[in-house]
């Protein structure tokens, strides 16, 4: 019996079709698009969810946060998982993990199911999204054409989140808050079917599972997220929020102290040691950590105080995708002329101005003289920020530790995000009980007797003394916004050392790097 030539010369692990560049990278760049909107896509449908499962105010943050925490906290082991099994495999298992916990998230009956199947979607998106960064390098060649697939990649993560609140309110309103998770079931099957078909397996390495950090590092950062969430309602004094800053303190540092001592670390400290990239690792988590707040509590306010409808809301944030992606392609374009600290600082920046901007908002704010300027400029400077950050962060990365860098950005992204929103969250807490209290005398003095039965019933103040005490908690927790957007910019201005005679290495060595 004979082979076919085809069959013959055909390598273990190839794609099946191969030829076909640009249907592989519009697989990966679904599955990044496809984690990344889902810390946002259920923002707009909070209120629906919250009917539907009967959540509490405070448990209803742990339906973004647990998300989040754990897609931020497993990356790096995730990355790792992909070196040492191989890319394709993992980035299939991570697919398909993620495809059932949507289904199983659609269908919760109670809180704790859709928790639960948060945890699971955060888990798979774990696995999944370090992976698909780097089989860039396995599908693409070094120069312009890797670049350009790079450049896609960033422009998908950039924009990820305003295109799931977006979906988010067309969900919702036309079908039902559970569509938000179903919607990635046929996606993330399509996804799996073709991955074989046009993307190859990598090359896999040995190694180990540093199980023990990536333990460490997830439980601590929760630790600290559930500390800043509880102080938001119960205050700085109370037993388990101190409790858990304490955890959070204690689990870190052991976690630091068990990378630096481990054969295999998921995270290589020695990474830190270059400053441009642990330079580029704090803008991504100070920049990351104000535009979580910022979709939010911005969603908060358009529904709650100015009466948009589900859909309405999504569409409130279209403009800023696009000007994000405005910003990501004229960073790409002008990278190699002016190089990429020019892009950090005037990105930086923009995004300090937009954040401080926000904090003059008020319930007599309307969209377009409130809402819309100050998010055009806050994502115009994050789309200036995504592409450049990206190339730097990777760049100069040993092969054998390329899963773990990739799932490093990716990590201060994800936990940037998931720390911002539970510190915003504490900061609107304190000054929405302050403004309820000085609300209170007039409420109780022209409210109807069925505003006071509403408020005995659900202990919120209804409009128009809840509007003015939602505006003035949104608008003071964008105070440590705008400060987290001017860390990014010093750090930008101090640390970031990059010059236009590096941008060869950066951009040639960036796609290798990760490979």
């Amino acid at each position: 019996m004979t082979t076919s030539p085809l069959i013959q010369d055909q390598k273990p692990g190839a794609a099946r079709r191969d030829g076909h560049p640009g249907i592989a990278l519009t697989v990966i760049a679904a599955c990044q698009l496809m984690v990344v909107l889902d810390a946002t896509i259920v923002n707009i449908a909070l209120p629906h969810i919250q009917n539907a499962l009967e959540f509490s105010t405070t448990d209803l943050t742990w339906v973004v946060s647990s998300y989040t925490l754990t897609f931020g906290g497993l990356l790096l082991l995730g990355g790792r998982a992909g070196d040492i099994l191989g890319r394709r495999r993992v980035f299939m298992s991570g697919i398909l993990l993620f495809t059932l916990a949507s289904l199983l998230g659609g269908l919760a009956q109670e809180p704790w199911q859709l928790l639960a199947a948060r945890v699971l979607q955060g888990v798979g998106g774990a696995i999944a999204s370090p992976t698909s960064l780097a089989l860039i390098t396995t599908t693409f060649p070094e120069g312009p054409a890797r670049n350009r697939a790079f450049g896609v990649f960033a422009a998908v993560s950039a924009g990820g989140g305003a295109i799931g609140l977006l979906a988010g309110g067309m969900l919702t309103e036309w079908l039902d808050w559970r569509w938000v998770l179903f919607v990635n079931v046929p996606i993330g099957v399509l996804i799996a079917v073709l991955t074989p078909l046009y993307i190859s397996e990598s090359e896999r390495h040995s190694g180990r599972f540093d199980i023990a950090g990536a333990v460490t590092s997830t439980a601590g950062m929760a630790s600290l997220v559930y500390g800043f969430i509880r102080a938001a309602d119960e205050g700085w004094r109370d037993s388990l929020t101190i409790g858990s800053f304490a955890a959070a303190v204690v689990l870190l540092t052991a976690f630091a102290l068990i990378e630096s001592r481990a054969r295999e670390p998921i995270t290589p400290l020695r990474m830190f040691a270059d400053r441009n990239r642990s330079g580029t690792y704090l803008i991504m988590l100070s920049l990351a950590a104000a535009m979580f707040g910022m979709f939010f509590y911005i969603v908060l306010f358009v529904q709650n105080v100015l009466g948009y409808t589900p859909i309405e809301a999504g569409l409130a944030f279209l403009p800023v995708t696009v000007v994000i992606a405005l910003g990501a392609g004229l960073s790409q374009r002008f990278l190699p002329v002016l190089g990429p600290k020019p892009f950090m600082l005037v990105g930086s920046a923009l995004a300090a101005i937009g954040l401080a901007w926000q904090t003059l908002i008020s319930s007599d704010s309307s969209y377009v003289g409130g809402i819309l300027g100050p998010m055009l400029i806050f994502g115009f400077g994050m789309g200036l920020n995504f592409v450049t950050l990206t190339l730097t962060a990777v760049s100069g990365v040993a092969q054998h530790e390329a899963g773990a860098a990739s799932g490093l950005l990716n990590a201060t992204q994800q936990v940037g995000g998931s720390v911002g929103l539970a510190l915003l969250t504490t900061v609107f807490g304190t000054a929405s009980r302050d403004e309820a209290e000085k609300q209170m005398p007039a409420f109780l003095a022209e409210a109807t007797p069925e505003q006071k039965a509403e408020f005995a019933q659900t202990h919120q103040l209804p409009a128009p003394w809840g509007h003015e005490v939602l505006a003035q908690g949104i608008s003071t927790a964008f105070i440590p916004a705008a400060a987290m957007a001017v860390l990014a910019l010093a750090t930008a201005w101090l640390v970031i050392r990059v010059r236009k005679s590096d941008l060869d290495a950066l951009s040639g060595s960036a796609g290798p790097g990760i490979g």
